[in-house]
């Protein structure tokens, strides 16, 4: 009997049929595009944005995971105890909160920084925090990463913040990649709470409608960990799970009989019963849209819906905030957990 590869990784055509399905609630996010799409479409929002330094870093960043992703070393995966486990208790088998991460996170984030590094003008004013973030100890890397998965933002480094970020996503993403590589299936059982991912428990990022044979105009959400995409009902509030009540707002409103090509790509799908949101990409209006990348290009828009009296559901960790006053999370973004 043949077995998958580590490294190998299964198309979401590829889970469906080997874990009985044929549309699976769940999309893994192809190893080849993840990072190397989100850094193209942060390049091309660059281009005469207010935030053009920072959307540019962030590329580098990410086109620094997408080099690590195919030679990250071997990590331990779920032992067959620790998949009935999270079964039993309908908990995501790769959960921020209880699963032990994997050492070697740590010595790949390190490698991570020197790639950004390496790539960063010698005038980028980014090296400094770059280098000052490389020099953390374990200790305290370790206690950073903590807060990152948690939602604590007392004590959080912002500065370091979306760098440790992207060694915790590049790991998680790894190894749910290659979970899922070695069985599809224990990846797909149902968890508690619907409105965060089922694979490692995170908060979204943002919402897509999808586009393309049987997924044309179905809604996923995406994990801002894992990069995991996992399927909710359309007209349905991500935090609470309601449908009455739910609205779109977005910076260049139209009426509803204009033309699909002057319709939002992006909108905020506002709930009027839990006063959250989170944004909804729309890739028939725009085919080039990509979560993450989108989500941070289009921050005024959480802004206008921040100001009507709406929390954010979700996160993006490229972006974050911490709070130097004593509380524990400060708006509009928050922590994973």
């Amino acid at each position: 009997m043949s077995s998958t590869p580590p490294n190998r990784i299964l198309s979401p055509e590829e889970i469906a049929l080997r874990a009985g399905g044929t549309d699976p609630e769940l999309r893994l996010m192809p190893e080849a595009g993840v990072f190397a799409e989100r850094a193209l479409r942060l390049r091309q929002l660059a281009a005469n944005h207010s935030l053009r330094d920072y959307l540019m870093l962030m590329a580098v960043i990410c086109e620094a995971q997408h080099r690590r992703l195919p030679d990250f070393p071997p990590v331990a995966l779920p032992t067959p105890q620790q998949v009935q486990a999270a079964s039993e208790a309908r908990q995501p088998l790769l959960s921020i909160h209880t699963w032990p991460r994997d050492p070697v996170w740590r010595d790949e984030w390190r490698t991570l920084m020197a790639d950004v590094l390496t790539h960063l003008p010698e005038g980028s004013p980014a090296r400094a925090g770059v280098q000052a973030a490389s020099a953390l100890g374990d200790d305290a890397l370790e206690q950073q990463a903590a807060r990152l998965l948690t939602g604590i933002t007392l004590g959080l480094d912002v500065g370091s913040a979306p760098l440790i970020a992207a060694g915790l996503q590049l790991y998680w993403t790894v190894l749910t990649l290659r979970a899922a590589a070695a069985d599809p299936r224990q990846l797909l059982g149902d968890t508690n709470d619907a409105t965060r991912c089922p694979c490692c428990g995170s908060l979204p990022t943002t919402s897509i409608t999808r586009s393309g044979g049987k997924r044309q105009g179905q809604r996923y959400l995406h994990c801002a960990l894992c990069n995991v995409e996992w399927q909710m009902a359309r007209v349905q509030c991500t935090h609470c799970l309601g449908t009455e009540g739910v609205h779109y707002e977005a910076l260049q409103p139209v009426t509803e009989t204009a033309p699909p090509s002057r319709l939002s790509p992006i909108e905020a799908e506002t709930c009027a019963t839990c006063q959250h949101y989170l944004k909804i990409l729309h890739m028939d209006r725009d085919a080039q849209v990509e979560p993450v990348a989108d989500d941070l290009a289009s921050m005024t828009l959480d802004l206008l819906v921040s100001q009507a009296g709406f929390s954010r559901h979700g996160v993006n960790l490229m972006l974050l905030f911490g709070d130097s006053e004593g509380g524990d999370q400060a708006p509009p973004e928050r922590g994973l957990g």
